[in-house]
């Protein structure tokens, strides 16, 4: 069959989408070559393993390794993403060219107060604390009003088991995992000097894509490290100036398990703010709030002095504790503070 003439306009369009790609290419730095279409291979699914920002490293359906440019316009891509990607050339390289869409996002607000994503696709999310650096419950409550605000199963881990504490010390945290218990939520106790609850927290793992989040310095990196002994994990001690968490990961990372599921190693943070969120949002994220929500007297109820307030009602009967109801407000405050 003879090759079918183009018409004037239908060569002038041609040339105007391949003169697009081309301008493309130059503005994002990549080789015009490298992105010409008779080089491409053809679409294939990946799975995101880390960005670096001008590339990122992709596993395809086998699980071989490509590090991949990005075509312009794609949303920032995070561990945990599905994409679709072409390769170039015999070398290990390709070229992102979709995002496929997402069931799950965590994020967290960058220095410019704009949401930067972390990891995609999360099933749930490991919430680690430990006794040192300096212990905060109102910590944990922002990571779990996070999971909850985005659909992601939280547990707890009490890393740093082994130390030694004082008596009254080891009591409140005692206590305030007990108190999270009695909301549902899991709590595992663990250590990695002495493998205590590693078992239970291989088990939790198991089959599941889960990250890793919590302040610097409370081990998250050295429990991947003990979960996936054969992986480099760069692993970091407590700063003794000031008892703060060197930040060991510089950029988070998929890591395939043995026993199915996968881990995402994110870089610590020492505060995780939520100041993005609504108060009404805050609230919905402590779940023993949400039977009381709605049922106050005043329907612009702040949760403080008002009388015939649901949720104080709660806590004279028991049934909420004052320490949960005093991290909310805490919340708030902090979002005022930063609002003004």
């Amino acid at each position: 069959m003879a090759k079918r003439k183009l018409t004037r306009q239908q060569a002038w369009r041609v040339e105007k989408i391949q003169q697009e790609r081309l301008t493309r290419a130059r503005r994002k730095g990549v080789d015009m070559a490298t992105l010409a279409d008779e080089r491409l291979g053809p679409e294939r699914r990946g799975l995101i393993i880390a960005n670096f920002g001008a590339s990122v490293e992709l596993d395809d359906s086998e699980g071989i390794s490509y590090r991949c440019r990005l075509r312009q316009n794609l949303e920032t891509l995070v561990p945990g993403d599905r994409v679709i990607w072409q390769p170039v050339g015999e070398q290990r390289e390709g070229v992102v060219v979709a995002l496929e869409s997402r069931h799950t996002l965590l994020a967290r607000p960058d220095a410019r107060g704009e949401l930067r994503p972390l990891a995609a696709n999360i099933d749930q999310i490991l919430v680690v604390a430990a006794p040192r650096p300096a212990y905060s419950t109102d910590l944990i409550d922002q990571y779990l009003v996070a999971a909850e605000h985005n659909g992601i199963h939280p547990l707890i881990i009490m890393n740093k088991s082994d130390l030694a504490l004082a008596p009254g010390e080891q009591q409140t945290i005692t206590r305030d995992l007990e108190r999270y218990e009695r909301l549902g939520y899991q709590a595992i106790r663990a250590s990695t000097r002495t493998a205590h609850g590693l078992d239970r927290l291989i088990a939790v793992l198991r089959d599941k894509v889960s990250v890793f989040v919590g302040q610097s310095g409370v081990g998250k990196s050295s429990l991947v490290q003990r979960v996936l002994p054969d992986k480099e994990i760069r692993v970091g001690a407590l700063m003794e100036s000031s008892g703060l968490g060197r930040h060991t990961t510089s950029a988070s990372r998929y890591y395939q398990l043995p026993t199915g599921g996968a881990i995402i190693d994110s870089p610590g943070v020492r505060e995780f703010s939520l100041w993005h969120m609504e108060p009404q949002a805050l609230a919905q994220g402590f779940i023993e709030f949400r039977p009381y929500l709605g049922h106050c007297r005043f329907r612009d109820c702040r949760h403080r002095d008002e009388p015939g307030c649901a949720l104080h009602d709660a806590v004279e009967s028991g049934t909420i504790s004052p320490q949960r109801l005093a991290s909310y407000h805490r919340m708030v405050a902090a979002q005022e503070q930063a609002a003004r």
